[in-house]
């Protein structure tokens, strides 16, 4: 391990110890906790508890950067955006709802922050069907937490608690992936698929604001087209152009359904362009410290894609330069980059405020 990669993994063990593992680290953050909806992108271990479910990340060479380095069923080689975004807003990596068990008084662990996110999930309830929880599902189990809460601290505290909190939804990519590999011939338009995406989103997004969230982060979906697993496919390697413009035209269409329900809804929000964001990491990997965007870090075959990272897999030496950690996640690296962009960046990446000033909105 190079000396630059070894202090770059023992300064995220800090900051994951002071701001995931300390008692009081949601003492003074910026908001009382942070919820979060979603796929793989943000799963920190739901599907652990998932017994028939082969989507799963708990075994090596996945967290291969994590403190101790642990396979915890992050799809990373560290931490992901759940755990980046938390820091920022200093409070702690909110818990895997599976973990906590329904037979216990889960008061506490409601108030410090769930995340509801498993890999696999899409907007569709027929994504991925009985190997992870469905979008559909972890907004009933964010129901359930609410019926807790009501009933331990009263409608009044628990509609005041969820206001304050951020919520942040991940969902999507699954969707688009699936369709950038289909038969053309077989599929609907993009501007079908994705219209059909967006009406059943507006549905479940209301849901959760039904429920008593108000202040949304929703990070929008990266080039689909560009991710190893996309990319091997294709005789030249590029990225697909199919994924990418439906990538692309699912990231418009959340943004002007969030922006609609800003109009007639009390609540606010932070979009980020994701596709655009690592687009640029492709385009100008330098300057943003990379040097390999196209092939995966962990795998094996063209690209190391053409299998994912499983304990047999190959995994190159220094996962800081790499985009992607597999065939389809980004490295811990990029998902730092994208939180610390989202966090405190401006337009055109991300809008109509960042998600520090969504704090105080």
């Amino acid at each position: 391990m190079e000396s630059n990669e070894y202090y770059s993994s023992i300064l995220s063990a800090i900051l994951f110890l002071v701001f995931t593992m300390h008692p009081g680290a949601n003492a003074h953050g910026l908001v009382p906790a942070l919820y979060v909806f979603g796929d793989s992108l943000v799963d920190v271990g739901n599907n652990n508890y998932l017994a028939l479910s082969l989507l799963k990340a708990d075994f090596p060479h996945n967290g291969i950067d994590y403190p101790g380095k642990k396979a915890t069923g992050r799809f990373s080689n560290g931490f992901n955006f759940a755990d980046f975004l938390a820091q920022n807003l200093g409070v702690p990596t909110a818990a895997p709802y599976l973990s906590l068990s329904p037979d216990s008084n889960n008061t506490d662990s409601y108030l410090a922050g769930v995340n509801f996110a498993s890999g696999g999930a899409g907007i569709f309830n027929t994504t991925n069907s009985g190997q992870c929880i469905s979008f559909d599902e972890q907004i009933d189990y964010f129901a359930t937490l609410y019926a807790v809460l009501v009933e331990q601290l009263g409608t009044e505290k628990t509609i005041d608690h969820l206001a304050r909190s951020i919520f942040a939804l991940v969902i999507g990519s699954n969707e688009l992936i699936n369709y950038a590999k289909s038969d053309p011939a077989d599929s609907a338009s993009p501007e079908d698929f994705v219209g059909s995406l967006l009406a059943t989103l507006q549905v479940q997004i209301k849901r959760i604001y039904n429920i008593g969230a108000r202040r949304f982060v929703f990070i929008g979906s990266g080039p689909v087209g560009c991710c190893p697993g996309v990319r091997e496919r294709n005789e030249t390697k590029e990225c697909n152009a199919v994924g990418n413009y439906v990538s692309n035209l699912y990231n418009t269409g959340v943004s002007s359904l969030l922006n609609k329900m800003q109009k007639s809804e009390d609540m606010s929000y932070s979009f980020f362009d994701t596709y655009n964001a690592v687009l640029q990491y492709i385009k100008q990997p330098s300057t943003y410290g990379f040097s390999e965007v196209a092939e995966a870090c962990c795998g094996l075959g063209d690209l190391n894609a053409k299998i994912g990272c499983l304990p047999v897999s190959t995994y190159c030496d220094n996962r800081n330069d790499h985009i992607f950690w597999d065939y389809y996640h980004p490295t811990e690296a990029t998902s730092r980059l994208v939180t610390t962009t989202a966090f405190d960046g401006s337009a055109p990446l991300v809008y109509p405020i960042n998600i520090n000033q969504l704090t105080t909105s």
